[in-house]
């Protein structure tokens, strides 16, 4: 006579469901791509106002250093320090204000989409303030 005996371990069957689904293709779900929508819009700008930032810093910095004297000597080197110092501290304020517009185009682009998002995710309907 054959029998047939089949013993089933939810431990198995759990890890089995993690070994499979490692090599199906990834799709992306809707609360994973909220966040990446989000994290996008925060963090837009920020690299772009930086470098203006740090760019406008080493410039001044090279204004002072020939203001200063400390590079060269005359007085041309004296009124080109000068004016490289006007200019980098004109990028260093000019930082902020770029972060702001590019964070605001950004946020404006996806908004519509993340609400939409937002919307499909919780069931609740926009309401506009």
């Amino acid at each position: 006579m054959n029998t047939f005996t089949y013993t089933y371990s939810a431990k198995d069957h759990k890890e089995i469901q993690e070994i499979k689904r490692k090599y199906l293709p990834e799709k992306e779900n809707k609360f994973e791509e909220l966040k990446k929508l989000d994290n996008m819009v925060q963090s837009s700008g920020v690299v772009e106002s930086l470098c203006l930032g740090i760019g406008g810093a080493l410039v001044f910095g090279l204004g002072f250093c020939l203001t200063a004297q400390i590079i060269a000597n005359g007085i041309l080197m004296i009124i080109l320090g000068v004016i490289l110092g006007i200019l980098g501290i004109t990028e260093m304020f000019a930082a902020y204000p770029l972060y702001r517009k590019i964070f605001k185009s950004t946020k404006e682009r996806y908004t519509p989409k993340i609400l939409e998002l937002t919307t499909e995710l919780t069931g609740e309907k926009i309401s506009s303030n």
